[in-house]
């Protein structure tokens, strides 16, 4: 099967190219018998003509549609798509100059169809230059609306223009008359292979369009994943790369990302604070009562402390100590702010504790030893008794 197949192409030009023609042929040369001169007048006249719109639509048109459209929220859609309209314009002019020319049935078919693939280039040219503008005119609002959005157009962008590029290659040379099924059937054979030996890739690129979809984390957020602990730096179509308290760099493949839990900390409403402290056995239970009320009033008059929850309460008996456990959450999730809060509240039960003068514990133990053999060495160690008196 021949790639490119003969294409039939009329001596005359039809419908209104013709009927311009046969006009000029009877206002420019009513006597003459052929219309060769004709046809190279009416060739020069389109060809001029579509010179002359493209230049009045770059340089009158688009700028007076861009005044009217000054108040309009899309204000980059029309620079994009002014090269593009008037590329289309003037090369619509030159297929429509050379079919009204007297060379147009010497011109080989391969020309011809080389014609038809410009044409349709420019018109996806035009529609590249579009998505592209809408693409930027929705990353513009979501910077100042939704700034966590903002971070996954480049990713949505760039993945859109690769499969616009394989979609765009396949209209161009089905408009230049190759077999594009036949193509496609040897791709599916072919494709087969390179999905198999680039697996890893793929499965990084769909666990990509996971992250985008589910969206458990953006730009600029911090997570756990697999393990590692940083900032979210970037999200590519094969890996996700993390800036963690080292300053060091971790890039994570996409398909980790997608079948990993996900820890993000950034999503914490408040940070949760549980601390235990130990007071000695001796200490008597209204100076405990005490501490516990001065610890929760202190705790609800931080402005720090989330209100929603403070805990301050005698917990549990251990070997060494009272248990006292506090619990609170700090108002504010980020990591410096939370660690000043706590900061804070830890000095103040230092203070409150030494206020009442309670002492905290420390790990001790105390060992009671019995029977004749600890007699016998408690009496070697106390010595002998002034009574009996020593040897001489």
């Amino acid at each position: 099967m021949a790639l490119i197949p003969a294409l039939q192409v009329p001596a005359a030009p039809p419908g209104t190219l013709q009927r311009f023609v046969d006009w000029l042929q009877a206002w420019l040369f009513p006597n003459a018998t052929d219309d060769v001169a004709t046809r190279w007048v009416a060739s020069l006249v389109i060809f001029l003509g579509a010179v002359l719109l493209g230049k009045f639509m770059t340089g009158v048109l688009f700028i007076q549609l861009r005044r009217l459209l000054a108040k309009s929220n899309n204000k980059l859609m029309l620079p994009a798509i002014e090269p593009p309209a008037a590329a289309l314009v003037i090369l619509s002019g030159v297929i429509f100059a050379l079919s009204v020319s007297p060379i147009w049935s010497t011109i080989p078919t391969g020309v011809r169809l080389a014609e038809q693939g410009a044409l349709a280039v420019v018109i996806l040219w035009g529609v590249a230059c579009a998505g592209s503008a809408m693409i930027d005119h929705l990353a513009e609002g979501a910077k100042q609306r939704r700034p966590y959005i903002a971070a996954f157009l480049p990713l949505i962008k760039k993945t859109l223009g690769t499969i616009f590029v394989a979609f765009s290659a396949l209209v161009v040379c089905e408009s230049m008359g190759f077999e594009v099924k036949t193509f496609l059937a040897g791709l599916g054979i072919g494709g087969l292979a390179v999905a198999l030996a680039a697996q890893d890739s793929l499965s990084n690129m769909f666990g990509s369009f996971v992250v985008v979809m589910d969206q458990p984390f953006y730009v600029g957020e911090v997570v756990s994943i697999a393990g590692h602990d940083g900032t979210v730096e970037g999200i590519g179509l094969r890996s996700t790369r993390l800036r963690t308290a080292q300053r060091t760099q971790v890039v994570i493949p996409n398909k980790t990302v997608a079948a990993e839990v996900i820890i993000n900390y950034s999503r914490m409403p408040q940070r949760r604070v549980d601390t235990t402290l130990g007071v000695t056995y001796d200490t008597p239970p209204e100076k405990i009562q005490q501490v516990l009320g001065d610890l929760r009033a202190m705790l609800r008059a931080d402005p720090g402390v989330h209100p929603g929850l403070v805990v301050a309460s005698l917990a549990d008996f251990s070997d060494s100590s009272l248990r006292i456990q506090v619990v609170y959450f700090t108002a504010d999730p980020d990591w410096e702010a939370h660690m000043a809060i706590r900061e804070r509240v830890n000095l103040g039960i230092l203070r409150t504790f030494a206020a009442r003068g309670v002492s905290l514990a420390y790990p001790s133990s105390v060992i009671h030893l019995d029977g004749p053999v600890a007699r016998q060495m408690a009496s070697n160690l106390q010595g002998p008794s002034p009574a009996s008196g020593g040897s001489a």
